[in-house]
Parts: C-alpha cells; structure tokens; sequence
C-alpha cells in the first residue's frame, strides 16, 4: 500500500506547470514528463520496497509524501514563490481551448479510458503475471526466477507514473498548481477507494472512486435535509465535514474486516446471484 500518491500528483504537476510556463510546453510533453518525473521520484522512493513491505513500506511512501511535501514547500525554484502556486493555461486542441467544464470533461475521460484499457492490458502481460506472483508469495517468486527488487521498483515506478499524469490533469483541470491539493488528505482518499472497491482489482477502483467522490455529496444533501430535526442549522454546518471522514474511517474498517475484497467482491456475488437465478448453484 502507498500513502505517498499525493505527493507523485504534485510532482508531475510542478514538473507540468514549469515546463508550460517556463518553455512554453504544450500540453502532450508536459504530461509525458509530468508522468516519467513522478515514476522517477516514485521509483527512487521505492527502494526500500526489497526490505520491507506491508505496514513499513507503508509508513516509507507515507515519509516519502513528507519529504516531497517539504521540498516543494522550500524550494522556490520548484514552487514558484511563497505560496506555491503556479498558474497553467487550459489545453489547446490545435487552435480551439479547452475553456469549458464540459470540454475538460470529455478530454479527462479520454485519459481515464486509456488508462483503464492500459492496466487490464499490463495485467495480462508477463510483468503483471510478476506483479501477482510477488502480491502473493515473493519469497516462491523468487524462487522461480522473478526479479524481486526489479519488479517492485517497477510497480512503484509505473503507479507513480500514473499518478503523476493524473497530477498534470488536475493542473490543467483546475488552472493552478498548488501544493494544497496534493496534501496527505489526497493520499488517504485514495487508500479508501482502492480499500473501500477492493485491493487488487481494476474495477475496485473504479467502484471505490465512484463511491468516495459521491458519499460527501449523500451526506450533504441528507444532512441538510434531514440534520435541522436533530441539530441547530450551525451545528449541521459543522457536522457535515466531521461526518465525512467519521464515515470513511468507518467504512474503511468495516471493509478490512467483513469484505476485504471490498465493493468488486459484492458487486461479483450479485452477479453470480443472477447468473444462476432462480437455482442455487
């Protein structure tokens, strides 16, 4: 598990915003080295991946995210000043500007198909047969043949890829590199929606990214609907947030305990279920 992703969003997006600005780059070579400077810093961070794993390597991405935090904070080279903040002009297609909510969308969800289209296919390939084959025993791996330390820094390298190009995304989505959009706060999310959707699925993902952008809004709606009978209008206010992440952290335990395999799992049985309907096997 990695609680660094946030800080590989912010190094694609600082590497994006200074290239753009900089060199006038446009935006297909800022997001291509937006995304191999993150897998650099990523695989640089993953080595002490050979070491350890499991809650220790962990707490190393977690470091990592301190460190890349820090360094983007106090080194104004990098940050462009005090604040830390670098303003990117949308993408251009050509001669027509992304100017519109509606266009960034269609051109966000391009990225997130072929980044779908391109982990199902890495799965099915002989790195990502390694991959499995480490998840699972690394030490009978090894023993076969697989390059531990090789393929380890190459899961960092290439999840740091992705979230780096993710980074750029969300610069150019937002106008604005800052370092408070890459915060801790984003790293978690992200661990809650792979937890939440089921580890080691690419579906899970998706699911748990569906489910962990929509609950605030659930909640929101459903407390200011509902939250004045119970609580002061204030109080509901100040509810609301609190709420959120009272629910994550639940949720997160509950999924760790009940369904590991998190909402692909249910999402799996409900279509056996009607696969098989109305027999039982």
């Amino acid at each position: 598990m990695s609680i660094g992703h946030g800080a590989f969003m912010s190094v694609g997006a600082y590497t994006a915003a200074n290239l753009a600005n900089r060199l006038g780059a446009p935006w297909p070579v800022t997001l291509l080295a937006g995304g191999l400077m993150a897998a650099l810093i990523g695989a640089i961070v993953g080595i002490p991946s050979l070491r350890i794993k499991g809650l220790y390597l962990a707490i190393a991405t977690l470091a990592g995210q301190l460190i890349i935090e820090w360094t983007i904070n106090h080194v104004t080279f990098i940050s462009g000043g005090v604040q830390a903040s670098i303003e990117v002009a949308r993408p251009r297609l050509g001669s027509y500007v992304l100017s519109s909510q509606r266009d960034m969308y269609y051109f966000l969800l391009f990225f997130v198909v072929v980044a779908i289209v391109g982990t199902l296919n890495l799965m099915r390939t002989r790195v990502g047969r390694a991959f499995i084959a480490i998840r699972d025993q690394d030490i009978a791996a090894e023993i076969i043949g697989i390059n531990i330390f090789r393929y380890k820094l190459l899961a960092f390298a290439i999840s740091s890829f992705y979230a780096g190009v993710t980074g750029v995304l969300y610069t150019y989505f937002l106008g604005i590199a800052n370092y408070e959009q890459f915060q801790i706060g984003v790293s978690i999310d992200y661990l809650a929606m792979i937890i939440i959707g089921g580890l080691g699925s690419v579906l899970g993902s998706i699911f748990g990214a569906i489910f962990v952008t929509l609950l605030p809004i659930v909640i929101r709606y459903a407390m200011e609907a509902f939250g004045g009978v119970f609580f002061e209008p204030q109080t509901v206010l100040n509810l609301i947030p609190n709420l959120r992440l009272m629910l994550f952290g639940a949720l997160i335990i509950f999924f760790l305990i009940v369904e590991p395999e998190g909402l692909n799992r249910l999402w799996r049985n409900i279509r056996s279920y009607f696969r098989v309907w109305p027999f039982a096997y």
